[in-house]
This record gives C-alpha cells, sequence and structure tokens, in this order.
C-alpha cells in the first residue's frame, strides 16, 4: 500500500502531477498524511484501465466473481481493527463505534454481496422470453466521508458482483482508508483494471469522471446539490445515475410510545457519528401528552455525552470532520430561534467538536427543522395527534429515513404514510441487505442487497 500512489490498472501509480491534498485529524487540527490530487489525466487512466479489464470481468461467472468477493472480505477482515484506527484518526469518530460500525458494517454489506454472487438467481423466463441480467458496464463510484468505507463498499461491491469494473473516487477529506481496500483487494486477487482509485477534490477528480464518456454509470453519495451537479453532467450523455443524498428525518413518538426507550434511541441515532449521518432522525417529534418528559429526557441524555479524543474509552461523541464543517454547524446554532435544552457546553479547545444540542418548541418550517445540518443537533416538535403527526414528518424537500414508536399496528399504520425510503418501528435495527435509498431529494435509486445489486445491471429480453 502506498498513499503516496494511485492504483490503476493493477498497480499502485504517480498522480499526473506532484500535488498532494493533507489528510487532518480532526480531534487535533494535526496533518496526519498526504495522497495524491489526482486530476482528469489520471481519471482517463483510470478509465482507460477499466474498460479494458470490463470483458474478461463481466464474463466471469458470477459464482466465481462471488468467490474472489469471499477472498476480499477475508483480507478486509484481517485489518478491521487498522479500519476502525484509520476511521478514528481520519475522521474523528469514537473507536467503539468505529469497530462496530465504521469497520463492522461494510465487512457485514461485502459479506452480504459475496453471498448473493455465490449463489445466482436463475434467470426469469416471461412466455417465450428469457431475461437476461448484464453488467452495466464501467462505473464511477464517488463516495463521501461520514462513512468512508461502508459508502465504498455499498457500491464497490454491488458494482464488482454484477460484473462491472469501477474508478473509485473516495472523499478528499477522509481517503486513507480506501487505501486499506486497495490493499485488500490486491492481496485477494481481484483482477487488473477491475477496481481502480484516484484520490482528488470533487472539482476536478469527481467532475472529470461524472462527465466522461466512458463511464456508463455514476454512483453517488452526497450532498443533495452535488447530486444535482452529477446528475446534470451525466445526463448530457445519457448515463445512469445513481444518488443517495441528504435528509431531514422525523422520529414520531406517539402517545403510546415507550417514551423513555424512544427518547433515548432517538437521541443516540441523531448523535451517532456527531450528527454526521444522513439518516440520522434530527427531528423528534411528540405527541403533546408526552412531550414535556420527552423534552426533560432528551436534555439529560444529551448531556451524557462526553466529547473528546475518540481513543479515550470515555469518549462518545467526538469531533466534526473539519472547521468548514464545525463553522456551518454552529451558525445553525446561533441562528435558531428555538428553546436551547441542551449545549453551549464545554467542548476541547483543540480541534473541531460542537458540543452535543438539542433544541425544543422548534416551530416545523424553520430553518432547524428545514435544512439538513449535518452534526449533533437535535430539534424536539409537538404534535396533536397521529395525522399531524404524518402531516410535519413529510414536510420535507427530503425522504431517507425516520422512525415511530408505539404499539406495533398503529406505529406501522404510521409508518407506511410516511414519505421516505426506510422506517425503522420501535427502534429496529438496520438491515444491511434490505434496500436503502430515498424519496425526492434524498436521491434517486437504492443500494444494499438484491435490489442494490440490480443498480448496476442492464435487462435484456431474449426471444426465443
Amino acid at each position: 500500500m502506498n498513499r503516496d500512489s494511485l492504483y490503476l490498472g493493477g498497480r499502485w501509480v504517480s498522480a499526473n502531477s506532484g500535488a498532494t491534498i493533507a489528510v487532518e485529524n480532526p480531534a487535533t487540527e494535526e496533518i496526519i498524511a498526504h495522497v495524491p490530487a489526482g486530476n482528469a489525466e489520471d481519471v482517463e487512466r483510470a478509465v482507460t484501465a477499466a474498460t479494458a479489464a470490463f470483458d474478461d470481468w463481466s464474463r466471469t461467472p458470477m459464482a466465481e466473481r462471488g468467490a474472489i468477493l469471499g477472498k476480499l472480505h477475508e483480507a478486509l477482515a484481517s485489518r478491521a481493527d487498522e479500519i476502525a484506527r484509520t476511521v478514528g484518526l481520519e475522521l474523528g469518530t469514537p473507536l467503539k463505534v468505529a469497530k462496530a460500525v465504521q469497520a463492522g458494517l461494510p465487512l457485514a454489506v461485502l459479506r452480504g454481496y459475496a453471498d448473493l454472487a455465490a449463489n445466482p438467481a436463475a434467470e426469469e423466463t416471461i412466455g417465450h422470453s428469457l431475461i437476461a441480467r448484464e453488467p452495466v458496464g464501467v462505473v464511477g463510484a464517488i463516495t463521501p466521508w461520514n462513512y468512508p468505507l461502508h459508502q465504498v463498499v455499498a457500491k464497490v461491491a454491488a458494482a464488482l458482483a454484477a460484473g462491472c469494473t469501477v474508478v473509485l473516487k473516495p472523499s478528499e477529506l477522509t481517503p486513507l482508508v480506501a487505501y486499506l481496500l486497495l490493499d485488500a483487494a490486491d492481496e485477494a486477487g481481484l483482477p487488473d483494471g477491475v477496481l481502480n482509485l484516484v484520490t482528488g477534490t470533487g472539482a476536478e477528480v469527481g467532475a472529470a469522471i461524472a462527465g466522461h464518456p466512458g463511464v456508463d454509470m455514476v454512483s453517488f453519495t452526497g450532498s443533495t446539490a452535488t447530486g444535482r451537479a452529477v446528475s446534470h453532467a451525466a445526463a448530457d450523455r445519457i448515463a445512469r445515475v445513481s444518488l443517495e443524498l441528504g435528509g431531514k428525518s422525523a422520529n414520531i413518538i406517539l402517545a403510546d410510545a415507550d417514551l423513555t426507550k424512544a427518547v433515548k434511541v432517538g437521541v443516540g441515532n441523531a448523535f451517532l457519528n456527531s450528527g454526521q449521518t444522513c439518516t440520522a432522525w434530527t427531528r423528534m417529534l411528540v405527541h403533546r401528552d408526552l412531550y414535556d418528559s420527552a423534552v426533560s429526557l432528551a436534555a439529560d441524555a444529551a448531556a451524557g455525552y462526553t466529547t473528546g479524543d475518540p481513543f479515550d474509552a470515555g469518549t462518545r461523541m467526538g469531533p466534526l470532520v473539519s472547521a468548514a464543517q464545525r463553522e456551518r454547524v454552529q451558525g445553525f446554532i446561533s441562528r435558531a430561534s428555538a428553546r436551547m435544552v441542551a449545549g453551549d457546553s464545554g467542548v476541547p479547545r483543540k480541534g473541531y467538536f460542537v458540543a452535543p444540542t438539542v433544541f425544543a418548541d422548534v416551530d416545523p418550517g424553520s430553518e432547524l427543522a428545514q435544512e439538513e445540518i449535518f452534526g449533533p443537533v437535535l430539534s424536539i416538535i409537538p404534535f396533536d395527534d397521529d395525522e399531524d403527526a404524518v402531516r410535519i414528518a413529510n414536510n420535507s424537500r427530503y425522504g431517507l429515513a425516520g422512525g415511530v414508536w408505539g404499539t406495533p399496528d398503529r406505529a406501522l399504520a404510521v409508518a407506511r404514510r410516511l414519505r421516505t425510503g426506510a422506517v425503522d418501528v420501535n427502534g429496529a435495527s438496520f438491515n444491511p441487505v434490505a434496500p436503502f435509498g430515498g424519496y425526492k431529494q434524498s436521491g434517486i435509486g437504492r443500494e444494499l442487497g438484491v435490489h442494490g445489486l440490480a443498480e448496476f445491471q442492464q435487462t435484456k429480453a431474449i426471444q426465443r
């Protein structure tokens, strides 16, 4: 593994220019590494390598691709501790969470795709037509910084299982963990050119991937604004696009809910990864009969979040990823007109920390309730009845995730009415093989499991 290089055509090679990008530890503000600042010429080399590898890889039987993904899983699993430590350094995720989520989740997703490919479903027939599913081609994968390995694996594993080849651009803020994946791919014997790594900025490398005529599909996760630009670039050449974008998810606590559990789990969801989670339940909607108690419970829960060194066992919340992200989040807090019931407490003087913050009596139409803040900021909003709760929850341009708490039948009925791609009822856990994606401005397409695999496949009817 060589963090001074790109990975193209199965080899670590120098970037086109000698420019580099500094990678910062957000907990200490120290530079911990430099990676190449790739450019359009590097993307051209990567696409050329991926194109050359496509025919052989796409014709490799799916079960054989699954076996190779199984070897990749073994190689990556042996690096689990290093993955957690690397994400702790470049993102600031507390080590316990980094081990369980930042390392554990992508390994579960990769294992799922290895198993799915190793046992391919039989081809469908409709009348006298054979329905074949074929790989879409060369995929450009552009991934974010908040779950830097999971978001990579969710795209790369599905694309490789489908028979596609990939050009990967990880976030320039958290690129280091991607090098561990490429190192594992090299060890696993992934054929040359099947997976290529180009580090660099979105403006340079991301734009070059999105607009490249040799990229058959762009899979992007990130902000809605950037997703819009990616979509426009791909639309000019009628390329397929999959977008996983922002969210402003509602956590609805009905009148018959287990309030203590609902609030505790809800606060934990909102503050996971320092609030830097697209599915975070950042709007807690509470029935008026439970509202005052919920506000008190949420404030007490927030007070229990110790901020500090991600490698300290007592730390429950790390920093935000960058100075710019901290300033953005603090701007939302300073402009808020709601009642602050937690926050504004002491945080380390060094590092990009923001105190876990809870606002009560939030106007559902306000900036605080409508904009994706992407930091540890929770808004609590009262509602009158189930109809009112659904109305407030759906009053958003986003539709990615959500939660509902109450008696099972009632909670499920409310969950069905939410205009979101996923809903957890009474704290049900995340399912890494269930489809993941959003309604409205939260995106296009689905990731994970068989639905994620289908995103990277074309459908052909062969009449016999």
